[in-house]
């Protein structure tokens, strides 16, 4: 059996968006869909003279989510295979766990509780930093495809995870791929170059970079794209005629712990577009 997609839900009109994102992908995928709810573990752990029916209560409405949440998926959707499961633990922590047994995990940018508040809270911007695999955060309204998967990469780290789940979605998807790089001088350092010639220099680093996958697609169109700004706002811009945007994760820092990289974390809160923070299990 193939790695499910799962997605987390809550009701919301985020999540809804998120919960039709990811059946969408599994139906392209022909992978399962898992979705999940969560409900705070200190609704377990009240004190013995706490009525028990706040739990029952509150269980009952996360089942009901998770009904009508099925239900969403598998509208329009004749044959995708969908599981539901209500968790107790926090968020954090449960959507971690279920990146380990995961294809990819998959989240709305806004939500009411439970697996919400991405945009408002740390949990999904924690789930991103270090989840096992890829984490989707559909953004931006539902709109006509666009044919493009945008992925930026750094050419001073590794971009193999990014430009992998890239050109992989752009197969799936009949899609062109557009590899952005952004790139930032002072006003001194720039007196002192030719733009033109640091432009063309970059964009064969760029084209060398993702020669492996455009030798494993050769059906897919590829643009590369080298433009003088802030990295975030080059992306968020570009975000704009993109299905998907793609970004790493960007390793590790002090003491061996994950981290998000500031462009990752910048296009979180700014893309256009559902964003990929991609990374190698």
């Amino acid at each position: 059996m193939s790695d499910p997609i799962v997605v987390g839900t809550d009701a919301s009109a985020g999540a809804d968006r998120a919960v039709e994102w990811a059946a969408d992908e599994a139906a392209s995928r022909g992978r399962p869909l898992h979705i999940v709810h969560s409900i705070d573990k200190g609704l377990y752990e009240l004190p013995l003279f706490a009525p028990s029916r706040v739990a029952d209560s509150v269980t009952a409405a996360g089942r009901r989510i998770l009904e009508a949440a099925e239900h969403l998926a598998r509208e329009g959707r004749p044959g995708i295979e969908v599981t539901t499961e209500l968790v107790t633990d926090n968020t954090a922590t449960a959507l971690r766990d279920q990146s380990r047994r995961a294809f990819e995990v998959v989240v709305g940018n806004r939500g009411l509780g439970g697996f919400a508040g991405l945009m408002l809270g740390s949990t999904g911007l924690r789930l991103a930093t270090h989840a096992a695999g890829p984490v989707v955060i559909v953004r931006g309204d539902a709109g006509p495809g666009h044919g493009e998967i945008l992925v930026g990469i750094d050419l001073a780290t590794d971009p193999a995870p990014a430009l992998g789940y890239a050109f992989e979605a752009a197969a799936t998807r009949g899609a062109r791929v557009r590899v952005l790089h952004a790139w930032r001088l002072g006003e001194i350092e720039a007196d002192l170059i030719d733009e033109r010639e640091v432009k063309e220099r970059l964009r064969w680093e760029i084209v060398e970079a993702h020669a492996p996958w455009r030798k494993a697609h050769p059906g897919i169109e590829v643009l590369e794209e080298v433009v003088r700004e802030h990295p975030v706002a080059a992306l968020s811009d570009a975000s704009r005629q993109a299905d998907l945007l793609v970004v790493g994760a960007h390793g590790h820092g002090r003491l061996d712990l994950p981290r998000l990289g500031s462009v990752s974390h910048g296009v979180i809160h700014h893309a256009r577009c559902p964003v990929v923070v991609a990374r190698t299990r």
